[in-house]
C-alpha cells in the first residue's frame, strides 16, 4: 500500500505491506481443510466424523483466536511504526516551513534593505501587484507616472512599460521625479511575469544618475545647438586642439560645395592658407579673432565677416556673409558720389553746413552763384565767415541791421521745419532761399535764381490777357467749366450760337441751367445728356466728340475735353456744309459699291453663260475636223483652226474670269499635294508653245535635275506659271528669248519668268495685277488684264508672294515664291 503526504511544496510517498492480513488468508484453509474432507468421506464414517469434529471445531476457534491476537499485535506494531514515520515527516514539514519562512524574511529584509517599489503583472491578468515602499512616488500612484513625472519622461516609461508587457523588452532607464528625486526604473520578466522596479539611488548610483541626467541634458543642448547652427546661413566651425576641423554645420558644407561629414573627414576649407595662419596666431594667443575676409564660394568670390572665438579645447569660427553689405557700402557711396554730381549739374545753388556750422559742401551753382573762391571754400567756413565776404562784396540784400538779420537766419538752425526767404540783391537778381534743418544737425541752404521765373510769370500774365482777347475773337463757341459744373470762361461765339445773353453768362449758370437754356434750339437731348454727363462726371473719361443738329438745319460739332485742373473745355463747331459735303460723298460712294457688287454679278452671271455655247462650239469644230465627219477643203480648215483657236482663248479667258470670282468670293479649296518642279514647267511650257512658233521666240528652261518637288496645288501652279509664261510671250519682240528658271531655296521654291519686251514703267508696277488692267507698252501684247491678278490671287492662297522686277527699256522678271515651311492655305475663306 502506498501513501502521500503532501508537506509544503514537497510529495513524500511510503509504501507499506498488509503481512498479518495475507498470513490470515493462508492458514484459514489449513484449519477448515480436515473437516471439509471428512464430510465427503462415506456414510460408514459419519459417526466417526460427528466423533471427532467437536475437537475439529475447537481447533477452529482457537486457531480463529490466534490469528485474531496475531493481527492484533500486526497491526499495533504497524500503527506503532507508522507514528513514528509521521512524526518524522511532521518534523521535516516543520522544517521546511521553518526555512520557507526564513528565505521569505531573507527576502523581505532584501527588499526592504533600500527604499524601492515593485510592480507584477500576471500573463493573463491587467491588475497589477504591488509590493514594496509606496512613499517613493507618494501621494500619486505608481502607474500614474504624469502624475510624479514630467511629460517627456512619464511618456518615455509609458512606452517601455507597454513594450515590457506586450514584447517581454526588458529596460532601465534613470529618471527624475517631480519633487526633483533620482530613481532608477528597471523592467524585466521574471518566471513570466512582467515586473517593474522603482529604486531610488544615493551615493555612487545617485551620482550616476545625476552624471547620466547631466549628460542628457547636455546632449539635449548639443543637439539643440547643431540644430541652430544647422538653421544658421552663416558658415560655422569647430576645430579641435590639433587644428583640424571637427564639426561644420549645413551652410558651411554648401559653401565647400560637399556634406557636413565629408567636409570634416577631408577637412575642406573656406578660407585661405593666410587667413587660416591669422587665425591661428590668434587662437594661440587665446585672443578673438574679428576681420573680413574674401573666400570662393560656388565659384563666385564673396566677402565674410570672419569672428573666431578659442575654446578650451580648439576654437569655433563664424563667417557671415558681407557680400551684400559691401555690395551696399560701394552703391552708397557711389550713390553718395552720384548725388554729389547730380547736385553739381544743378541749376539751384546748394550749401550744406553740419551742426557746428561749417561749410561740408556746396556744389558748382552755388560757387557760381556768389562768385566766391573754391580755395575758401575748401577750406570749410563757418556760415557766418562766408556771409561777411558775401556782405562785404555787396551781394547780399541790404539790411538797416545786419547782425540781427544774420541771427534771425542762423535761427534755422534749431527750426524743425524748412523756412523760405526772398532776396532781392543789389544787382537786381532774386533769389528764393530755402533753409532746411539736417537730421543729424546742421542746416542745408538751396539757392534759386528766381529773376527769369518771375519775368515768365509777368509774361505769362501778359499772354492771358493776349488769350483771353483771342478767344473772344474765335470764330469758333468755346465754353470752359469748372469741376463744380459751373460756366468758368466763355467767348462771345459761344453766346451768340446758342443765343444766351451776357448777362445770364456773367453769373457763372452751372450746366444744367445751360442745358436747359439750349434745349428748345435742338431736339437731340441724347447729344446734350452726354454732354453733361461729360462735363459733371468725377473723373476724367473718353473725350466727347458728338454731331448736334438744331432745329434750323445747323450742324454742330461739339467736342468736350477734360482740362488738367478738372476743368472741361467744350467747342462748337458749325461743319453744316462740311456734313453735307460728306453726305454727298457718301452717297456717291454707296452708288459705287452698288456699281461694283452688279459688275461682280453681271461678270459671273455672263461667265456661266458664255461657257456653255462656248464648250458647244469647240466640240462642234472637234467634230468638224474629224475626218469622220467629211471632208474640208484648206480654206475651210483654215477657219476652223481660226474658231478653235479664238474659242479656246475665249474659253481660257472665262475660266479666269470664273477663278477671280471664286476667289473674291472666298469659295476657291487648294487640292494640295506634291508637285514635280520640272514637270510642272514643261507643262506650262507646252501650253505657249504654238506661240512661240508662230513669232519665233525661243523658251529656256533652267532647273536643277534634282531640284525635286514641293507641296502645292499642282493644277494652280501650273495655271500661274502658264499665265506669266504667257505674259512674257505677249510682251517679247520676234526672235528674243524667253526663260523659266526655278531653283530651291532655304525656305522657299523660286520660279522666274525672264523676258526682253519693254518693261513695265514705275508708275504702272502697282497697278498690274489689278482686273482687266491692261497697257502694250509699244509691244504687240493685247490682253483682258486678268493673268497676273490670277497669278497674285494664286500665290496668296498658296501662303507665296509674287515680284515684278521691271524697268522701262530693261525688260522684265516676274519671280513667284513658294513657301517651304508653311503650309498653303487650303481655301481662299481661310
Amino acid at each position: 500500500m502506498q501513501v502521500a503526504i503532501r508537506t509544503g511544496s514537497s510529495l513524500v510517498r511510503r509504501r507499506f505491506r498488509a503481512q498479518p492480513f495475507a498470513t490470515l488468508a493462508t492458514v484459514w484453509p489449513a484449519l477448515t481443510a480436515p473437516a471439509h474432507a471428512a464430510a465427503q468421506a462415506a456414510p460408514g464414517n459419519l459417526a466417526l466424523i460427528e466423533a471427532v469434529l467437536p475437537q475439529h471445531h475447537e481447533y477452529a476457534a482457537f486457531a480463529l483466536m490466534l490469528g485474531v491476537v496475531v493481527f492484533a499485535g500486526l497491526a499495533a506494531a504497524l500503527l506503532v511504526r507508522t507514528r513514528v514515520v509521521a512524526a518524522a515527516q511532521a518534523e521535516a514539514h516543520r522544517n521546511e516551513i521553518a526555512a520557507l519562512m526564513d528565505e521569505r524574511d531573507r527576502a523581505n529584509t532584501l527588499l526592504n534593505a533600500e527604499p524601492q517599489l515593485l510592480v507584477l503583472w500576471s500573463p493573463n491578468d491587467d491588475a497589477p501587484e504591488i509590493a514594496g515602499d509606496a512613499a517613493i512616488v507618494a501621494p500619486a500612484e505608481p502607474l500614474a507616472f504624469d502624475a510624479w513625472l514630467d511629460g517627456e519622461q512619464a511618456a518615455a516609461l509609458a512606452r517601455a512599460v507597454e513594450a515590457l508587457r506586450a514584447k517581454g523588452e526588458a529596460f532601465a532607464m534613470p529618471v527624475r521625479t517631480l519633487s526633483d528625486k533620482p530613481l532608477e526604473v528597471e523592467g524585466r520578466v521574471v518566471g513570466g511575469r512582467a515586473v517593474l522596479r522603482l529604486r531610488e539611488v544615493s551615493g555612487v548610483a545617485q551620482r550616476l544618475a545625476e552624471a547620466l541626467s547631466e549628460n542628457r541634458a547636455l546632449r539635449q543642448e548639443v543637439e539643440g545647438l547643431r540644430i541652430l547652427a544647422d538653421s544658421v546661413s552663416a558658415p560655422i566651425w569647430l576645430r579641435d586642439d590639433q587644428g583640424r576641423i571637427s564639426f561644420v554645420n549645413a551652410a558651411y558644407a554648401a559653401a565647400v560645395e560637399s556634406t557636413p561629414a565629408e567636409a570634416v573627414t577631408r577637412g575642406a576649407e573656406l578660407l585661405d592658407q593666410g587667413a587660416r595662419e591669422d587665425i591661428k596666431l590668434s587662437m594661440s594667443a587665446r585672443e578673438p579673432y574679428s576681420k573680413r575676409l574674401p573666400a570662393v564660394v560656388a565659384g563666385q568670390r564673396r566677402a565674410f565677416d570672419v569672428f573666431s572665438m578659442p575654446l578650451a579645447e580648439g576654437s569655433i569660427t563664424v563667417a557671415i556673409d558681407a557680400t551684400e553689405a559691401e555690395t551696399l557700402r560701394a552703391r552708397i557711396a557711389g550713390m553718395v558720389e552720384a548725388h554729389r554730381a547730380t547736385l553739381d549739374l544743378l541749376a539751384t545753388g546748394v550749401a550744406i553746413f553740419d551742426a557746428q556750422r561749417r561749410l561740408t559742401f556746396y556744389n558748382a551753382a552755388y560757387r557760381a552763384l556768389w562768385d566766391l573762391d573754391p580755395a575758401f571754400l575748401d577750406q570749410s567756413p563757418t556760415d557766418s565767415a562766408i556771409l561777411e565776404r558775401l556782405r562785404a562784396a555787396r551781394r547780399l540784400p541790404e539790411q538797416q541791421d545786419f547782425r540781427q538779420w544774420r541771427t534771425q537766419l542762423h535761427e534755422a538752425y534749431q527750426a524743425v521745419e524748412a523756412t523760405e526767404h526772398e532776396w532781392h540783391l543789389p544787382d537786381g537778381r532774386t533769389l528764393r532761399v530755402v533753409t532746411t534743418p539736417n537730421p543729424e544737425g546742421g542746416l542745408t541752404y538751396l539757392f534759386d535764381d528766381v529773376t527769369e521765373r518771375l519775368e515768365l510769370v509777368r509774361r505769362y500774365d501778359a499772354l492771358i490777357r493776349v488769350q483771353g482777347e483771342t478767344l473772344d475773337n474765335l470764330g469758333e463757341a468755346v465754353a470752359v467749366f469748372a469741376s463744380d459744373g459751373r460756366l468758368r470762361l466763355s467767348n462771345p461765339a459761344f453766346a451768340s450760337l446758342w443765343r444766351l445773353a451776357p448777362e445770364q453768362l456773367a453769373e457763372r449758370p452751372h450746366i444744367e441751367a445751360i442745358i436747359a437754356a439750349i434745349r428748345p434750339l435742338t431736339g437731340d437731348g441724347e447729344a446734350l445728356q452726354a454732354l453733361r454727363g461729360t462735363v459733371t462726371a468725377l473723373e476724367a473719361g473718353e473725350p466727347l466728340a458728338r454731331k448736334i443738329e438744331r432745329n434750323d438745319g445747323v450742324i454742330l460739332d461739339c467736342s468736350a475735353q477734360r482740362l488738367p485742373d478738372g476743368a472741361t473745355l467744350v467747342t462748337f463747331i458749325d461743319v453744316t456744309a462740311s456734313v453735307n459735303v460728306e453726305r454727298a460723298l457718301v452717297e456717291r460712294n454707296e452708288a459705287l459699291e452698288a456699281a461694283e457688287d452688279l459688275k461682280e454679278a453681271f461678270l459671273q452671271h455672263m461667265s456661266y453663260e458664255l461657257r456653255s455655247p462656248l464648250t458647244n462650239i469647240i466640240g462642234f469644230a472637234y467634230f468638224l475636223g474629224d475626218d469622220k465627219t467629211g471632208p474640208l477643203n484648206e480654206r475651210q480648215r483654215e477657219y476652223l483652226g481660226y474658231i478653235t483657236s479664238s474659242t479656246n482663248a475665249l474659253l481660257a479667258i472665262v475660266d479666269n474670269i470664273l477663278d477671280l470670282a471664286t476667289i473674291e468670293a472666298g469659295a476657291m479649296t487648294l487640292d494640295l499635294g506634291p508637285v514635280d518642279i520640272r514637270a510642272a514647267m514643261q507643262a506650262a511650257a507646252e501650253g505657249v508653245q504654238d506661240r512661240l512658233a508662230k513669232d519665233g521666240i525661243a523658251l529656256d528652261l533652267d532647273a536643277p535635275a534634282d531640284i525635286g518637288s514641293f507641296t502645292a496645288d499642282e493644277r494652280r501652279v501650273r495655271q500661274a506659271l502658264y499665265n506669266i509664261l504667257s505674259n512674257a510671250v505677249g510682251f517679247s519682240p520676234p526672235g528674243s528669248t524667253v526663260t523659266l528658271s526655278a531653283e530651291r531655296r532655304p525656305d522657299a521654291v523660286a520660279f522666274s519668268v525672264t523676258d526682253q519686251g519693254p518693261g513695265i514703267p514705275e508708275e504702272l508696277k502697282d497697278r498690274v495685277f489689278d482686273w482687266f488692267e491692261t497697257n502694250s507698252h509699244g509691244s504687240r501684247h493685247r490682253g483682258v488684264g486678268l493673268g497676273l491678278s490670277l497669278v497674285r490671287s494664286f500665290m496668296e492662297l498658296h501662303g507665296g508672294s509674287v515680284r515684278i522686277d521691271s524697268a522701262s527699256g530693261r525688260g522684265t522678271t516676274v519671280t513667284l515664291l513658294f513657301p517651304l515651311d508653311r503650309e498653303a492655305t487650303r481655301s481662299a475663306a481661310e
